[in-house]
């Protein structure tokens, strides 16, 4: 299955394109449909990491190229225009392809053909990535945070959980301390212990030390009892509970 986001600041294009995938031939799941690069950035820091975007250039509150200034974005994009001016910029960056508006048919089955065939080379980059990384050992040993009007740095097997919350992500200690961090959720799974610390859904990584009791939950889900008071529920979600059980019995992410 192909994970896609569209973003499209026009209604009547969006449901085009949705229309168009779903008749593709491809197994594709529309994760998102966005209408602007603030959306958008959003998402793409907090929501589900698709497999491919589906990218207009011109968007309500500005270019969508303002994204790759923004975030580092390793995710493969088709671009959607209705302007030709912009394919060099386009290659620059992730771009698969460069389709024209209206979007036919053809071109659109052409581009994904292009993307299935290029995907084991992105795979493969994301693999050196992660090994290049497993190799120097790079992962943080502390966070450097914000208490009031001064700067304290956290140890990382201090942090009980962190979690996405209102468009920020948050750190909570084990002695209850909650502070704001600076990075993604996406980016600290690289950045984390991956024996020590487990995202069990998409708005939380949780440390191992930290669980107290797991018990079933509904469709399918499971409920963890943290060591320390939360304001909300800690679920993992249906799809990570496999994996989930192999990392609390191995300590191997690489599953999940």
């Amino acid at each position: 299955m192909i994970k896609v986001i569209i973003v499209e600041d026009e209604p009547t294009a969006a449901r085009r394109l949705q229309k168009l995938l779903a008749e593709s031939g491809f197994d594709i799941l529309a994760l998102e449909i966005l209408d602007s690069v603030k959306n958008t950035a959003a998402y793409l820091q907090y929501g589900e990491k698709p497999d491919l975007i589906l990218l207009d250039i011109h968007l309500a509150d500005g270019s969508s190229f303002e994204l790759f200034k923004m975030l580092d974005i390793d995710i493969p994009v088709i671009f959607t225009t209705a302007y030709d001016a912009y394919a060099i910029d386009a290659f620059k960056v992730n771009s698969i392809d460069y389709l024209l508006k209206p979007v036919r048919r053809e071109e659109l089955i052409a581009a994904l053909q292009k993307f299935a065939r290029n995907q084991p080379a992105f795979l493969v980059q994301d693999a050196i990535k992660n090994l290049v990384k497993s190799s120097v050992n790079q992962y943080q040993k502390r966070f450097v945070v914000k208490s009031g009007t001064q700067l304290k740095a956290v140890e990382v097997d201090h942090i009980a959980v962190f979690y996405a919350e209102d468009k920020v992500v948050m750190m909570r200690t084990f002695n209850g301390h909650t502070f704001i961090v600076d990075f993604s959720l996406d980016k600290l799974e690289t950045m984390l212990i991956p024996s020590m610390f487990y995202r069990i859904n998409r708005k939380m990584i949780i440390n191992e030390r930290s669980i107290k009791k797991i018990s079933t939950y509904f469709k399918g889900k499971l409920k963890i009892e943290l060591q320390i008071e939360t304001p909300f529920d800690v679920l993992v979600s249906a799809e990570k509970v496999s994996a989930f059980k192999s990392w609390l019995e191995t300590g191997d992410r690489s599953k999940s």
